[in-house]
């Protein structure tokens, strides 16, 4: 075992005693020694803690309960300064209890694993600690982020458009429901309610994120208003239930003018049938989004694109989260118009504070006026450097090897039939399956022993925790009961790493 040892990060006797009022910012030097030691010292830690990340026998997790959790750190907000010594400690505690969710035999998230280049690029990012907003403060960021998004837009099929780095997938999904209100009522921005011709409704399917939903709590149509159309076996959207709730609802006297496709659903990795929701969605004038937060990555493969993600370039506004499958570091969403100008039109508030017409250089490059938030992190470079590294063919066989290995894992699943059953063919490195304990085997399938199935699951997660060897989550859904949902989506996971992860589960729980 390679644990993080919180008493090995020594500084000198000197530097141990000071506070940060003996470095840098606080000491004027152009090269502080003390600071370059305690920088040294942390970084030291990092380096130790990516590499005790990547060891397979090192545990995932030291898991104690909150309480007791409580006892084993120093979590106080001190009236004076603690010592750079004890910050150094306080940062080693801190990735001695933290949940290592680069290692691989981590299959708990949607996002997991840790690109090393992606996470350099993070290490940068913080030290440059500027925002996002105009081209003044940020301007090789801002030049960065129009190529970044530029190549986005062109792997989905669109020439031309616009996108923005947001806030996680959910804010993402908001801003395309935003610019859906603003293009069909634009006078909707200055008058609010009163310049809707009538109640707006919106449709996505009842496996969807529940983002969507709360763009209509959020946002003035009330939950009501967001119209849950019924999914089949494989949770995919069904479009004639789609297109007979619009009818339904435009009998109704209401508006029908957002419709939410989601291209790899967060339980199953279920993609909508896009091209026959686009159809219905142009018929009854309607703006198209997919929400392909978990699924983007996949545009990158020329292998596992289609059919999942054909007619992508049919939708309005894309949703792609590059922190996803595609592995950057948190966080790192985007969302993508087809339409170029809406950004700006729907969220400029023309602060002239910050975003003066008479600049010397092009304002076109400010971006915060195209968003609600104004403050942006900088959320490009670590996905620029990544994509350098890997360059776009790189990313598409990192999708494939993925993919691969979710076949690979289907494979050991079948054929281990008495230990495992397969709830359904993936469509994406979503793998849903129950584990079967020893007094179950045999034992005919139906609702009955799916209960007994459900009932193990948080019993074998709760082992898995304790013992620190394994994460794989678990969650019931509205056809069955608890049942495991498997994700790989890092890079360092091997055919080995997911044999480990059905061997395990079946250590865990035989005796149940």
């Amino acid at each position: 075992m390679t644990s993080i040892n919180v008493d090995k990060y020594k500084l000198s006797d000197k530097t141990a005693r000071l506070t940060a009022k003996d470095i840098i910012p606080m000491i004027q030097s152009s090269d502080s020694a003390e600071t370059r030691e305690f920088l040294q010292k942390v970084s030291e830690l990092l380096i130790d803690y990516v590499n005790i990340q990547n060891d397979r026998k090192e545990k995932i997790l030291d898991f104690h309960h909150p309480e007791d959790m409580k006892k084993l750190l120093k979590l106080d907000v001190p009236a004076e300064a603690v010592t750079l010594q004890q910050l150094l400690k306080d940062c080693a505690i801190t990735l001695k209890y933290q949940v290592k969710t680069g290692h691989p035999h981590f299959f708990n998230q949607l996002s997991c694993g840790l690109d090393v280049v992606s996470m350099a690029g993070e290490w940068l990012t913080a030290t440059a600690n500027t925002n996002m907003f105009t081209y003044e403060i940020a301007p090789v960021f801002i030049l960065m982020e129009n190529v970044v998004l530029t190549k986005m837009r062109e792997i989905i099929g669109w020439n031309g458009g616009d996108s923005i780095l947001a806030p996680g997938g959910s804010i993402a999904n908001l801003y395309a429901f935003l610019a859906a209100r603003h293009r069909m009522f634009p006078d909707y921005k200055e008058h609010g309610a009163r310049a809707l011709p009538g109640e707006l409704v919106m449709f996505t399917s009842d496996q969807s994120h529940y983002s969507i939903k709360s763009c209509a709590a959020v946002c003035g149509l009330g939950t009501d208003n967001c119209v849950m159309v019924p999914s089949d076996e494989n949770g995919r959207m069904i479009p004639t239930e789609l297109e007979r709730l619009i009818l339904e609802r435009k009998s109704r006297g209401q508006i029908p003018f957002f419709v939410n496709a989601t291209a790899g659903t967060t339980v199953i990795g279920a993609f909508d049938p896009i091209n026959a929701i686009a159809d219905i969605s142009e018929k009854y004038n309607c703006w198209f989004h997919i929400d392909a937060a978990w699924g983007g990555g996949l545009l990158l493969s020329k292998k596992y694109r289609h059919p999942r993600l054909s007619g992508v370039e049919r939708a309005d506004s894309v949703t792609w989260n590059p922190h996803k499958l595609m592995g950057a570091l948190l966080q790192c969403s985007t969302i993508h118009f087809k339409q170029d100008g809406l950004l700006i039109s729907c969220n400029q508030m023309s602060a002239e504070y910050l975003f003066m017409t008479d600049k010397l250089y092009d304002i076109s490059y400010d971006t915060g006026d195209k968003v609600i938030q104004c403050g942006r992190h900088n959320d490009v470079f670590k996905l620029w450097l990544q994509w350098r590294s890997k360059g776009t063919e790189g990313f598409s066989k990192h999708m494939d090897h993925l993919m691969e290995l979710t076949e690979h894992q289907v494979r050991r699943i079948k054929q281990q039939s008495d230990k495992f059953h397969l709830i359904m063919e993936p469509e994406c490195t979503n793998v849903s399956f129950w584990y079967i304990p020893r007094r179950l085997r045999g034992v005919p399938h139906d609702a009955r022993k799916e209960q007994e199935l459900g009932k193990i699951c948080p019993i074998i997660k709760s082992r898995m925790m304790q013992t620190g060897t394994l994460m794989v989550a678990y969650q019931p859904d509205d056809r069955r009961p608890n049942f495991f949902r498997s994700i790989i989506s890092s890079i360092a996971v091997t055919e080995a790493d997911v044999d480990f992860m059905l061997s395990e589960i079946d250590r865990l729980g035989q005796d149940l």
